[in-house]
């Protein structure tokens, strides 16, 4: 039975079937919600695509690092100080074992300059096992005790340095997974509280106008006039030597948060002053809405798109100002670990010299810091799906 096709994009069932339209990828995009038009204006954005599963895995290992590391950020050795990374090996001379494994490693003491020089040891051979238990014991989130890691030894003859270790012997991979915590975790948090004062302050300036703005912009001016670096030593300067991890972290955040709201209450102001006007906010007055239903529910979600994308650039300036307080000796200090803590390490020229992988915090924090600015433009650009 022939069937002849109409104008218009159509499928052709079997036998009796009716037809089915099928919706033409220019109709989809008419009849597609706004979220819908973000999503797929974002995922043409490829790097910022593959930046975004660059985070979701950074922000699995800041929530799961004691499973991660094989072994406590804080254990040392001093025999091993300075041990050079153990390459990962796949093959050996009988082909393709399973599981993976490392060689150890054999340390001398040169004679003229006394400095400690390691040499691959192929007649020890350390297999690396999966969901190892007996590790060294920690505990999950600070509550869940266990000693169950994914990777490391069964036997504690030999070591698994996959990323070096430090001057005292202490592993970089696992000081590394533990510093990532602190230093993601610090940027959202600042950013949060970044949020929410630039918003409420910012709405409040744009809204309101009058004696109100003008009071506001000054204080804004004041504070973005002032340079960031000494305000920073100023303030962070001002933190107690003797205060313990956490309550740092949250000074450190607080800091941060009071000196990076200043921008986004610019943005928000502005947004502010141009819908106030607006029929759906006189709309909303006629109705009987208070002033803050109408700030909260109708005209900052106008814009909130946009509001995403500046927060979402605004994190690594604050994983930057964590690092570089840090490095600086004024953020966070030891026993605590981040990032700039690590960095600290290779402050000394003859130390990086001699152990290069200490800057691997400093790729990482690169690494960061790129994809959150690749997404950032993602979603800058997604938050007006409509232009071209």
């Amino acid at each position: 039975m022939t069937q002849e096709l109409a104008e218009g994009p159509h499928t052709i069932l079997p036998d009796d079937s009716e037809f089915i339209e099928v919706p033409s990828e220019r109709e989809k995009i008419f009849v597609a919600s706004p979220r819908q038009l973000m999503w797929w204006r974002f995922r043409r954005h490829r790097m910022a695509l593959l930046s975004g599963v660059v985070l979701i895995l950074l922000y699995l290992v800041a929530l799961t690092w004691e499973f991660l590391a094989p072994y406590d950020p804080l254990r040392h050795d001093v025999q091993s100080a300075y041990a050079p990374p153990q390459r990962l090996r796949f093959f050996d001379e009988e082909g393709f074992p399973f599981p993976p494994f490392v060689y150890g490693l054999k340390g001398e003491r040169d004679p003229e300059t006394f400095r400690k020089i390691y040499e691959v040891d192929k007649s020890a051979k350390h297999p690396i096992k999966f969901m190892v238990k007996q590790g060294d014991p920690y505990r999950f989130w600070g509550f869940i005790e266990s000693d169950l890691h994914l990777f490391g030894l069964e036997d504690n003859e030999g070591t698994v340095f996959l990323l070096g270790a430090d001057r005292l012997g202490r592993d970089v991979l696992s000081r590394l997974l533990a510093a990532t915590r602190i230093s993601a975790s610090i940027g959202l948090v600042g950013v949060i509280v970044s949020f929410v004062l630039g918003v409420l302050i910012g709405g409040i300036s744009g809204y309101y106008g009058g004696t109100a703005d003008i009071a506001i912009q000054r204080v804004i001016e004041f504070i973005r006039a002032m340079p960031s670096i000494p305000l920073w030593l100023a303030l962070s300067a001002a933190i107690p030597k003797d205060w313990p991890v956490t309550r740092v972290y949250f000074a450190i955040t607080i800091i941060l948060s009071l000196i990076g709201w200043t921008g986004l209450a610019r943005v928000v102001r502005g947004r502010f002053l141009s819908l106030r006007e607006e029929d759906f906010v006189q709309a909303a007055r006629f109705a009987g809405a208070s002033e803050g239903r109408i700030i909260v529910r109708h005209m900052t979600p106008s814009f909130l798109s946009h509001i995403i994308a500046s927060v979402t650039l605004a994190v690594p300036s604050m994983i930057l100002s964590e690092t570089s307080l840090s490095f600086l000796g004024l953020g966070m200090r030891p026993p605590a670990l981040s990032w700039g803590v690590l960095l600290r390490e290779a402050q000394n020229l003859q130390a990086v010299a001699l152990a290069p992988w200490l800057l691997a915090p400093g790729l990482l924090v690169v690494i960061a810091v790129l994809a959150f600015n690749f997404v950032g433009d993602g979603l800058r650009d997604a938050a007006d799906p409509y232009a071209r």
